[in-house]
């Protein structure tokens, strides 16, 4: 139990009276921020500020404009996962999220901070009501402020100034008031430059995976696909036609009879690929798929164990996974560099992360993914970058997602899985592909080194305080 001893003056200076404010665990540091500390984080903004709550109208992507959540915000990839506000009906220009903006959540994700990057805003990205802004003045270190605000003291000060019970929340007045520790200009560029080149890798890794796609598209000679050319559980128009055919008894299997799974949109989509195509067992090493497997999850401190991650985590920017006891868990299994895996288990909701792929770049190898993903390395026939961008495309998570079963959670029929059509292209195509996925994956690795770097040197200057 955590106990501290404070006078009347201390509780009225601060207008709190909640034992999480005065006994929060950033108070180690807090006299040393303090007295380090000549200005809150509102004297080096212009705004810090949410949208405010207004008509939320979704829609399919094709007709709308990302909408985040402060979740999305934080993810690998956005824009696949997040909602989608109509252009018509419901653009919202204060909730636009703009180059150079740091994002925090206001209710329950409090302390989950992120730079947006300049190239949502061709995309007229929109956040929710549940996002704070904080738009740093010109003449200071926006990436600094960033990197502050994301390490370890930073988060610990937001959870410091936050209240509530059942959901947590903190306010943008709240936010504003947080202490920014004074630190030599040199110091500051040095750590922003990290930042900005960050950010600047990230978007140079999120415009070669759509190029990579465009060029499978292209040569393959597939169209984009339209919400007509699948069936899908989320929100849909009063014009949808509604699907209803039959098959002939022969044609129904032991596999399933659902009629999802035998969906006659997916099979009109599938007939309109007119390159040559292999079954998925035909380009796997071993010809199936495989996963890690069950074993003990017993949590541990940070730095102990062994990290796991799950399907939440894989997804993040910066994957945080959990740590857990070695005793019982086989470490021969661990990811190696080039693996596509998919979100294994998940429901059908369209902002869900379930049938997404993920490349296992220079972060993955050699972690500890848990037994929910279903794993691939590719035999001689493709190369690994180019079955990840298949699968990564429309057409790959939407015949993944249209072979699931079960009601709560689903999960891909395992057999229905390795009879997948994969294009097969020219040779020189798919390596072509192959290498450009690779490339825009240790971009991202290599800006969450720099990312990384920039925390862990603002982090161990305010250690250095600690110790005088």
């Amino acid at each position: 139990m955590k106990y501290r001893q404070l006078n009347s003056k201390e509780i009225l200076k601060s207008k709190r009276f909640d034992g999480s404010y005065h006994n929060a665990d950033v108070n180690i540091f807090d006299s040393v921020i303090t007295s380090h500390s000549s200005q809150a984080l509102s004297y080096y903004c212009s705004e810090i500020f949410t949208s405010g709550r207004n008509k939320r109208v979704y829609t399919k992507a094709e007709f709308g404009d990302p909408f985040l959540s402060n979740s999305d915000a934080s993810s690998l990839n956005p824009f696949n996962a997040c909602k989608y506000s109509s252009k018509k009906y419901g653009y919202d220009e204060s909730a636009l999220l703009k180059g150079g903006m740091i994002l925090t959540g206001r209710v329950g994700a409090i302390g989950q901070t992120v730079f947006v990057p300049k190239y949502w805003e061709k995309y007229r990205t929109q956040g929710s009501d549940n996002i704070i802004r904080i738009v740093v003045k010109p003449q200071f270190k926006k990436g600094f402020i960033y990197a502050y605000l994301v390490s370890k003291i930073g988060n610990l000060s937001f959870w410091k100034h936050a209240t509530g019970g059942v959901q947590p929340f903190i306010t943008d007045k709240m936010v504003g008031q947080l202490p920014i520790p004074d630190f030599s200009e040199s110091f500051q560029q040095e750590v922003d430059n990290l930042v900005q080149e960050a950010t600047r890798l990230r978007e140079e890794a999120a415009d070669m995976l759509t190029k990579a796609e465009l060029l499978l598209k292209t040569e393959a000679n597939l169209r984009e696909l339209t919400s007509e050319d699948y069936d899908y559980f989320g929100p849909r128009n009063a014009e949808r036609k509604v699907s209803c055919f039959s098959i002939k008894r022969k044609d129904i299997t032991t596999t399933t009879i659902n009629a999802f799974n035998l969906s006659e949109r997916i099979r009109k989509t599938k007939d309109s690929i007119v390159c040559k195509t292999k079954s998925l067992r035909e380009v796997l090493l071993g010809g199936d798929t495989f996963s890690t497997g069950s074993f003990p999850r017993v949590e541990v401190k940070e730095g102990f164990g062994v990290m796991l991650i799950n399907q939440k985590d894989i997804f993040d920017n910066i994957v945080k996974g959990k740590y857990i006891s070695k005793r019982g868990v086989k470490t021969d299994n661990l990811v190696e560099y080039g693996e596509v895996l998919i979100a294994g288990v998940g429901t059908l909701g369209e902002s869900e992360t379930f049938c997404r792929a993920i490349f296992a770049n220079e972060d993955l190898v050699g972690q500890l993914v848990s037994g929910e993903f279903i794993r691939m390395k590719t035999n001689d026939e493709i190369p690994s970058g180019y079955l990840y961008a298949w699968l990564a495309s429309d057409y790959g998570f939407r015949f993944l997602r249209n072979i699931q079963a079960g009601t709560k959670l689903c999960r891909p029929i395992p057999k229905l899985v390795l009879e997948l059509p994969v294009p097969i292209l020219g040779k020189e195509t798919m390596l072509k592909i192959d290498s450009i996925v690779k490339e825009a994956h240790t971009k991202r690795y290599e800006a969450n080194n720099c990312e990384h770097k920039a925390i862990r040197m603002v982090e161990q200057e305010i250690e250095k305080w600690t110790k005088h």
